[in-house]
């Protein structure tokens, strides 16, 4: 399981854990979004809750994931869920049906920090293409005059999200409290995903020794 606030470069670290150890990453949201898209019950049930503009239930969301895990490809491979479980009742849902992770991965990043790489992000309406004011500018004044901010990505929004994130951290640290290993992401991507690195391998190989024992 891999956890961190918003801007704190948890989707990067994602692709590269996927790309190195083959795991399958599973995306609660992702999830909910194909099974809506593809019309099974549960994503029909989760549309319904989704149109009146209320939260889907933990049962719905801990039904897609369990799903998903108990697929030939998560059992065999292994998984990294990615920003799930979010509370106690969902973590709760997930031991009761035995699925502990071997590692919970929380990046750990400055408030200031976070608010200030979501505050100067800007997204370019005609590429898609994400900038940063001070860590990734555009290139020229004509990209530059178009870039848009995103709605939620002002300064009062992000320590509201913020906020979330602490709350949902706290609620999962006395189920994962054994297996939560915080991991510093106020450095380079490479440096984080070197300090993940460690601890993943190191994770595999006690696995291996187990298995062989």
């Amino acid at each position: 399981m891999i956890a961190g606030a918003p801007a704190s470069g948890k989707g990067t670290q994602c692709e590269l854990i996927k790309a190195k150890y083959g795991l399958v990453h599973i995306s609660a949201g992702d999830l909910l979004r194909a099974e809506i898209a593809t019309g099974t019950d549960n994503g029909k049930q989760a549309k319904e809750f989704m149109e009146k503009g209320q939260l889907v239930p933990d049962e719905i969301v801990v039904n897609m994931v369990k799903g998903r895990l108990l697929q030939p490809d998560a059992q065999e491979k292994g998984w990294l869920l990615d920003g799930y479980p979010r509370s106690y009742s969902q973590a709760m849902a997930l031991e009761t049906l035995g699925i502990r992770p071997d590692i919970f991965i929380l990046l750990d990043v400055p408030d200031e920090l976070l608010v200030e790489r979501v505050v100067g992000r800007r997204l370019d309406p005609e590429t898609g293409k994400i900038y940063h004011l001070k860590y990734s500018p555009p290139e020229n004044e004509e990209i530059a005059s178009r870039l848009t901010q995103r709605f939620d990505d002002t300064e009062e929004k992000v320590k509201l999200r913020l906020q979330t994130h602490y709350q949902n951290i706290e609620s999962l640290v006395s189920i994962y409290e054994d297996v939560i290993v915080k991991v510093n992401g106020n450095t380079t991507v490479e440096d984080v995903f070197g300090e993940i690195e460690k601890l993943l391998t190191s994770s595999l190989d006690k696995k291996t020794e187990m298995v062989a024992s």
